[in-house]
């Protein structure tokens, strides 16, 4: 099985919020048209006196989860113990995370075409999203002009 590349996102959410589903709907659309695949799925929470805990997804019952459990199916939970306490250290105290890591799968098809032209990825990076808001805003303001 070729893998794509891998990638996590942790998200962060003041306080401990209850999710309504509608990140998880739209999460289930990318990986529904095959774009992404989720590999682990994992919510944090970082209590106001520093301690990281981590929130079960196995309780199917929980309505804050719920909207979860079909993106679920096929999660390989590659994130060890240590590398969920890592990630949950670095969310301010008092807030609540969605860890997500994901595969590319676009980018199968992709590498396998490079690798048979023998092609090599030389770089790969991603933008922070305050470089992307600021271009999006300098975009936009420029359409306006035009």
């Amino acid at each position: 099985m070729t893998l794509g590349p891998l990638e996590y996102l942790v998200i962060g959410f003041e306080g401990n919020k209850n999710f309504d589903g509608s990140i998880a709907k739209e999460i289930e659309k990318v990986v529904d048209k095959g774009i992404i695949s989720l590999v682990d799925v994992v919510f944090v929470g970082r209590a106001d006196n520093g301690d990281a805990v981590v929130l079960e997804l196995d309780n199917k019952d929980d309505p804050r989860y719920q909207a979860f459990a079909p993106l679920l199916k096929n999660r390989m939970g590659l994130f060890t113990q240590e590398d969920i306490e890592e990630l949950a250290s670095s969310m301010p105290t008092g807030t609540s995370g969605l860890i997500l890591l994901f595969e590319h799968r676009w980018a199968v098809d992709v590498k396998e075409a490079l690798q048979q032209a023998g092609g090599f990825l030389v770089a790969r990076t991603v933008i922070p999203p305050d470089i992307v808001e600021e271009v999006s805003a300098e975009l936009e303001s420029a359409g306006a002009a035009a």
